[in-house]
This record gives structure tokens, sequence and C-alpha cells, in this order.
């Protein structure tokens, strides 16, 4: 939007019928709960509209956009089973459409009664992430569940900790991509200090996304952001039980 304009956000329950499903062949019928965001903005041409959620497509000027961040919010909504639609016309605006399947309250209760508490441990993690709210959140998780965490915001910091402790650190959870250094690069100086360490990758970015345009490899532990306390908590017990370390 230039200058003054309207964004709207929307939620409500809606049922996709047979119909719907005819113009979106991905859709399944049944019971979706719906975030519409609309905006009353410049909008997009269909050309556009026809590559917008293309890895590394940007219509952004060089080095001001990576073309993943629309990329990435597809293949999260997809990973949970929903749908993402968008229309738009120039000068008119933009709503996206996401849809996510409806969970009947009685099913929501049952899945949480029935959720196992992760394995605890007591291994020494070293996490690495740029960003300041994950990196505290991501250390308070692994230190609730008994882990000794040393937490660091950038490779440097990370590097630091490593030489001085040298083989007394178990894992390795690293953001992928940093400002500094790429979490491959920064793995690979670290199991200098540390030859048996195992390493976790985490990005907001989608994992096939990460590995078509990077040094990492299809075949290492990776862990999507945003992430939950139990996901963290069962990954980390996962990588540690683990034969070998990430190489």
């Amino acid at each position: 939007i230039a200058g003054v304009g309207t964004l709207t956000i929307e939620t409500r329950n809606i049922v996709v019928d047979e119909a719907c499903c005819m113009t979106h062949e991905e859709w399944i019928p049944g019971d979706y709960v719906m975030l519409s965001i609309s905006d009353t903005g410049c909008g997009m041409e269909k050309k556009i509209l026809d590559h917008l959620f293309e890895p590394f497509f940007t219509t952004k000027e060089l080095g001001k956009g990576t073309g993943l961040g629309l990329a990435t919010i597809y293949g999260i909504v997809r990973q949970n089973k929903g749908y993402i639609d968008v229309d738009s016309d120039p000068d008119r605006g933009t709503t996206f459409r996401i849809c996510f399947p409806g969970i009947p309250a009685e099913n929501r209760m049952k899945s949480r009664d029935i959720r196992e508490k992760p394995a605890s441990g007591t291994e020494t993690v070293l996490l690495v992430e740029d960003e300041q709210s994950i990196l505290k959140l991501g250390k308070a998780i692994l230190e609730r569940y008994g882990y000794t965490v040393l937490a660091a915001q950038t490779p440097a910091e990370a590097l630091d900790l490593a030489g001085r402790l040298r083989g007394a650190i178990h894992l390795l959870i690293t953001d992928v991509v940093m400002p500094q250094m790429h979490g491959r690069d920064l793995q690979k100086k670290i199991a200098e200090f540390c030859p048996a360490i195992k390493t976790i990758f985490m990005s907001g970015y989608m994992a096939n996304i990460i590995t078509h345009d990077s040094a990492l490899k299809q075949d290492v532990h990776f862990l999507q952001k945003p992430f939950s306390v139990q996901t963290l908590a069962a990954k980390t017990r996962e990588v540690l039980d683990g034969s070998g370390a990430t190489g």
C-alpha cells in the first residue's frame, strides 16, 4: 500500500463443496477455518500471480528480496493440510485466503490428552539463532527438559564457546541462514573442536527450498520454524539418541 490504505483481516468457518473444488483442483470438500487478509493497495497483474508462490520469484530489486517469503508460507499451509488462494487486480488491491481443516472441539481434547511428553536429557546443547526472541525461547524450552544450553546469537559467539569447551558439547542446533555465516559452514568449523557433535539445522524456509540453493545436504536433521515445545524437545531427543554425527 502506497501512502494511506486499508488492511482488513477476517476469520470465519466455511464449507468447501464440490463446486468450489471444481475450480480448485487440490482442494478437498469439508469444513474449514478461513483466514482472509485484504488490502487496498496497487494489486498485481496475472503474469505475477502465476508465479507468486514459486521459490526465488521476486519483483523486488536485486538484493532487496529473496523470493522465499510466499513460497515458505505456501509450504507451511500445505504441510498443515491447508490451502491458500489469492485474488488481485491492478489498482484494486489483493486478498489472500488461507483455509485450514476444521477440527471438532471433542477431537482437539482427545489429541491433547494422548500427547506424550518427549523424553528429557542432561546433555549439553549449543543453540545458535540470530533472532533474540527465538534464541531465548529455544533456550527456555530445552532447559525445561533438563539440557544444559549454551546460547549464541552469532556464529562468532558459537565458535568461541565451542573452542573453549571443545568436546563437551553434544548437540548443535543452528539456524541455516544467518548474516555472518551459513549454518552448514558453522557446523563444519565447530566439528573441528567437537568431532562427535550432532547437528540440527533449523529455518523458517522449507527444507526443500533450503537444500535447493545451498550447501545443505538432503539427508540432514532439519527443524522447521516456527516449532512447538513438543517438536523441539522430541527432535532434540531423537537426534541425540541416533547413531553417528551429522556431517
